[in-house]
């Protein structure tokens, strides 16, 4: 069974949650901490977001682009965001990611809708990031009961400020979790510092030419306070409530694709990340296929492979208390280096392919119709 590979596309993330949630800190760590990333943003309040930051790393051609002022303001409809979104996505931009930051007031599902309705061939739907405030969670809901619907929508729910929470917040986060998604991801947070892997692959920063990027200059600045340890595969956000641990897994003999779609489907809550490459083997033998998942958001995209290069299943796994030791187990269960392939095995993975998947059970799609 083959399928046409896809072009690189770039991914696109819908950051949301109401006023005072901590969007902004959020987008600007990220900003500061992209790796070798370029990110590009679409504010849709103007005045919401550190300018200066944005321009000054626009102009430093390494962690943002700056277009005028040095972001883009209320896309109102999927025809004048594909606009803004025409400019980032060119090539010459360099552009990895998109991050749309929604106005406090806005409605997550009608970006989620937009972005799927979008037509550009270069950018695709990377996933819907709620950011809620632990402190203010309580009045916030009292306020705007919708919150519980947009925690249902969301991928990864970000508890920001949980160090001004009432007992360290295990309450609110607890909270939380019982309104999300079972697959989604809850990630506890303060001051928006979450690991920017989470959401897009940050380029190593060896790939960096030339200038000196946003994160240079803020090494040693706001963030100076925070420790950056690199243990096995634990690796330490640098703030009180988050350790996260990774698995690095690879593997020569193909992967069978039912065995791993029952893998995905029952990832353990903690488990925010997984990103990487697998070889279905016969099942396509033309095409690799790049994964990407983002709490319960996952896509399939495939790539032919190039001539002459060695074919391998490599995988990263991303959580905070996730046992690695098991998930390598269940993940080396899932090879399988039959020759002959069943012809209806790669169904699952083909729902989350876009342009594949129809109907309400598209490739996740249907979660956005209602």
């Amino acid at each position: 069974m083959e399928h046409r590979p896809t072009s690189r596309q770039i991914p696109v993330v819908v950051l949301a949650g109401f006023l005072g949630s901590g969007k902004t800190t959020l987008l600007n760590h990220l900003l500061h901490r992209s790796g070798g990333s370029r990110i590009g943003a679409i504010v849709n309040d103007f005045g919401a977001i550190e300018i200066d930051a944005m321009a000054v790393a626009g102009a430093l051609g390494d962690s943002t682009v700056s277009l005028g002022n040095g972001c883009l303001c209320c896309a109102v409809d999927a025809s004048e965001l594909d606009v803004y979104l025409e400019r980032l996505a060119n090539p010459g931009n360099g552009v990895d990611v998109v991050v749309i930051e929604a106005s406090g007031l806005a409605e997550p599902q009608e970006l989620v809708r937009m972005l799927l309705a979008s037509e550009h061939p270069g950018i695709v739907y990377g996933g819907l990031v709620e950011v809620v405030d632990a402190a203010e969670f309580d009045d916030t809901r009292a306020k705007h009961p919708e919150i519980d619907r947009h925690l249902a929508l969301a991928d990864l729910v970000v508890v920001n400020k949980l160090d001004r929470a009432e007992q360290g917040g295990e309450r609110v986060l607890g909270l939380v979790r019982s309104l999300t998604d079972p697959a989604a991801a809850v990630v506890p947070a303060t001051y928006g510092r979450i690991d920017p892997e989470f959401l897009f692959d940050c380029r190593p920063g060896e790939e960096r030419i030339g200038q000196l990027s946003f994160d240079d200059l803020h090494d040693h600045d706001d963030d100076h306070h925070d420790d950056h340890h690199d243990s096995g595969d634990r690796a330490h956000d640098g703030h009180l409530h988050t350790a996260y641990d990774s698995l690095s897994f690879a593997s020569a003999p193909p992967l069978d694709p039912r065995r791993l779609m029952a893998f995905l489907d029952s990832r353990p809550e903690g488990l925010y990340r997984i990103k990487g490459y697998v070889d279905f083997g016969p099942y396509d033998p033309g095409n690799r296929y790049a994964v990407h998942a983002v709490g319960r958001f996952l896509r399939f995209y495939p790539e032919a492979w190039a001539r002459g290069e060695e074919r391998l299943t490599q995988l990263v796994l991303i959580g905070s208390g996730i046992d690695t030791t098991a998930l390598r187990k269940e993940l080396e269960a899932c090879t399988n280096d039959a020759p002959h392939a069943d012809e209806h095995g790669m169904w699952g993975v083909l729902r989350y392919v876009q342009g594949l998947a129809e109907g309400p059970d598209g490739g996740g799609y249907d979660r956005y119709e209602a």
